[in-house]
Order: C-alpha cells, then sequence, then structure tokens
C-alpha cells in the first residue's frame, strides 16, 4: 500500500517536480479476547506501526511467534475493528478471539508500550519474556540448500515486492523451497512485522516443511528476527544485510544456520555451514 506525494527530485544537474511513491505507516493495535472464569476479557498485545494489509497474518504470527498460542488453530476468531481512516478506509484495531487460554501467561506477554516498525523487541517488558526458550536443538541434517538458490534468494525477494518496487521503502520475508521456487512472501514498512505476517500466513495454509525451505529477510537480522525463525523450527535464514552479535549467539545455540551480506555473488556463513552445499 502506497500513497503519493509531491516532491522535489534532483538527479545529475536536472530538478523536476514530481509525485513520489511513499508506502504507508499506519498504527495498529492488537487486542486478544479470551475466556476467564467463564468471563470474556479482552486485553491489549501491542500496538506497532505497519503497513497495513495481511493484518489477520500479522496478528496470527505475532501470537504464534510470541507462544501466546502453540497453533494457528487455538484461534477462533480474527475481528477488525475500529472506524475507517484515511484515503484507503483503514480500521487500525484488530482482535483476535481465543476459547482455551490454560498455560497462557497473558500479563508476562503483555507488551506495555508503543513499538515503531523497525524495533518488535523494545516492547518487551522484562528481559525473561525476550527469549522463548526452546527445548532442543534443531536437527542439522536439514534443510540442505545449495549456494546457487541462496545466491539467488535476493533476486527472488525483490521479484515478489511490489510495493518496494513502488516505494523502495519496505521490507520482506519469503519462504523459499530447495529448488529456489518462492512458497510464501509478505511485506511491511518493518522487518518483524513482514516476518510474522509470513509466519502467520504459512502456518494458516499450512505451507511449512522444515526439510526442504528457508527464510530470506531484506535488512539486517537480529536477534528477534531469528528467534521468530526458531519458534517455527526454520533451519536456515538468509538476510542480505548484517547479522547482530546476539543473533549470531542465539542461532548458534539452538542449531540454525545463518547467512548475512547475501548478494548475487557472495555471502558469509556465521553458524553451521554443514547445511550449505558449496559445490553446486
Amino acid at each position: 500500500m502506497d500513497i503519493k506525494y509531491n516532491i522535489t527530485r534532483l538527479k545529475d544537474s536536472s530538478v523536476k517536480e514530481v509525485k513520489d511513491s511513499v508506502s504507508v505507516e499506519e498504527p495498529l493495535e492488537m487486542n486478544l479476547r479470551y475466556k476467564s472464569n467463564g468471563t470474556w476479557k479482552v486485553e491489549n498485545l501491542s500496538i506497532t506501526m505497519r503497513t497495513p494489509g495481511h493484518d489477520e497474518d500479522l496478528i496470527s504470527g505475532f501470537l504464534f511467534n510470541e507462544r501466546i498460542i502453540d497453533d494457528i488453530k487455538q484461534i477462533t476468531k480474527i475481528e477488525k475493528q475500529g472506524e475507517k481512516v484515511g484515503d484507503y478506509n483503514i480500521q487500525n484495531k484488530i482482535e483476535a478471539t481465543i476459547d482455551d487460554i490454560k498455560n497462557i501467561d497473558i500479563g508476562k506477554l503483555k507488551r506495555n508500550f508503543l513499538t515503531n516498525s523497525s524495533c518488535g523487541i523494545c516492547g518487551k517488558t522484562t528481559l525473561d519474556t525476550v527469549e522463548v526458550i526452546k527445548n532442543e536443538k534443531l536437527n542439522l541434517s536439514f534443510p540442505k540448500v545449495s549456494k546457487k538458490v541462496l545466491l539467488n534468494s535476493p533476486k527472488l525477494l525483490v521479484s515478489q515486492q511490489s510495493e518496494f518496487s513502488k516505494t523502495g521503502g519496505i521490507h520482506a520475508s519469503a519462504l523459499i523451497n530447495l529448488n529456489g521456487d518462492v512458497v510464501a512472501t509478505r511485506e511491511d514498512v518493518g522487518r518483524h512485522n513482514a516476518l510474522d505476517k509470513l509466519i502467520g500466513f504459512s502456518h494458516k495454509n499450512k505451507l511449512i516443511d522444515n526439510s526442504s525451505q528457508f527464510i530470506a529477510c531484506s535488512g539486517r537480522l537480529n536477534f528477534e528476527l531469528i528467534q521468530k525463525g526458531l519458534m517455527s523450527n526454520i533451519g536456515l535464514m538468509a538476510g542480505v544485510g548484517a547479522p547482530t552479535s546476539l543473533a549470531i549467539d542465539l542461532a548458534k545455540r539452538f542449531g540454525m544456520t545463518l547467512l548475512g551480506f547475501v548478494k548475487n555473488n557472495s555471502f558469509n556463513i556465521y553458524t553451521y555451514k554443514e547445511r550449505i552445499l558449496l559445490k553446486n
């Protein structure tokens, strides 16, 4: 989703007045409706700045990646709410309903303040909610991905980014198989939102096959993006930018292969190079 702005553009020695496409950024209030002791309650989970569109996938992926739910099927209903605003009649509230919240600590995972589109982890209220603990490392025997497919992944990402081609100001995450085919992709002004949307959509449609797929992301890979991938047992994540030190440490701890600076002729392998077929 984009909007046109009148701008002044300098290119070489030419100055022109033109219309430019800019990515839309709007707040989304995500709420959880659940039954406690026979009474329905509504809890605010987060307010995030996002690109409107696929909001149902966003809240589904958020609930799954934060381990508020263990299965997308636990969500019985998702409803958009709020007044329709702006030129696109955007609704900036969304509510997911869960009938059974046994063993769910809503208060522990609640985010109490606004998070912007570039930061997901900064909204956490306590340090112990930062790392969702996994019980075991990933199986290092899969997926086995050829260097040819990995080197082509940035091009695949761009080819799937309809909004990026218009605005140049949006991130994407893609689920890619071993043949180099894009299984699913999602875009958003926020890297974390794009990945939440992708994972929410992929689980809802039963698209994830950990033995034969990996995730490619635009931009850098930080701790929380790796954590979100681990929640779906993704064995390999590749980014066109740099990983952070915490991202590398987390990937190493739980057995994920992590690639950074992926370009058409090069990439860096930070962890578990055995998953990559370097001669193919």
